[in-house]
């Protein structure tokens, strides 16, 4: 049997803030090229998981490899798109500088961008459909297009591994379909991509493998596999609604957001 590389490698981890441990005992191995969707309730810890991938948040315990070696060793190898509310829109910067942000990994903040740092920017804005929004100001855009803006920066950073945290809340259908076409051509590179999400049907319908967590690992795997009763009761008790139909809705409109309210605290 012909061995997979694993880009991604979670062995043991625990993540929190300060002395609150969110994430406890973690462990899991991402396929080269795979797509997969990180579900579970509100303040599960998906974006704590998130902010210990890209090294924004330090590990507790446990260890996370990326390419058999420690995070940080891969220069600009992982892209992070975090949630829209944790960015500062009002920032003064243009479309333009948001994406070659995304090249700074290969130039250093010191350096002027070249011809083909500066047509790869080009390039990236205009597969996303905001060439034509080079010289506005983040703040100007509506939701969708300010997720474009962010794909296109990670497009331009040509990582090995992409994360996105909840890019389908609150955007348009046009930017829904874009960001899926976008995790098609990304496949087409043989590009790592991780995604969180609420809505657990198109998790179950265009994702390769499913990571089911609240505050540890409930069930990895396919979404044939991860998506049975008895782990959907485990991850979302009385919340989930399962329709006639099949199709699975979460009601999560009562229960506060544990996992901002513990990041407020520890700003």
């Amino acid at each position: 049997m012909t061995h997979t590389p694993h880009r991604l490698e979670i062995e043991n981890a625990s993540i929190g803030y300060g002395e609150k441990v969110v994430m406890r005992d973690l462990s899991f191995q991402v396929p080269h090229g795979a797509r997969v969707a990180v579900v579970g309730p509100n303040g599960a810890g998906k974006s704590t998981l998130f902010k210990a991938l890209v090294g924004i948040l330090p590990l507790q315990s446990g260890r996370i490899l990326i390419h058999g070696e420690s995070l940080g060793t891969h220069k600009d190898c992982v892209a992070y798109i975090p949630q829209r509310e944790d960015v500062d829109w009002r920032f003064p910067v243009t479309v333009s500088d948001v994406v070659m942000m995304g090249r700074f990994g290969q130039l250093g903040w010191f350096h002027r961008p070249s011809k083909m740092d500066k047509q790869l920017v080009r390039k990236s804005m205009e597969q996303m459909g905001i060439a034509d929004l080079a010289e506005r100001s983040i703040g100007q855009l509506s939701g969708g297009q300010q997720q474009r803006v962010f794909l296109a920066r990670a497009i331009a950073q040509e990582p090995h591994i992409l994360l996105m945290d909840e890019p389908f809340t609150g955007v348009d259908v046009t930017t829904q379909e874009t960001t899926l076409n976008l995790l098609d051509h990304l496949r087409s590179q043989h590009v790592t991509t991780i995604v969180s999400t609420h809505d657990l049907n198109l998790a179950a319908s265009r994702f390769d493998l499913v990571l089911l967590i609240n505050h540890k690992l409930i069930a990895y795997g396919t979404p044939r596999e991860v998506f049975v009763s008895e782990n959907l009761a485990q991850a979302f008790g009385n919340s989930l609604l399962v329709m006639e139909n099949g199709m699975m809705l979460v009601d999560e409109c009562c229960p506060p957001d544990e996992e901002h309210h513990q990041h407020a605290e520890a700003k």
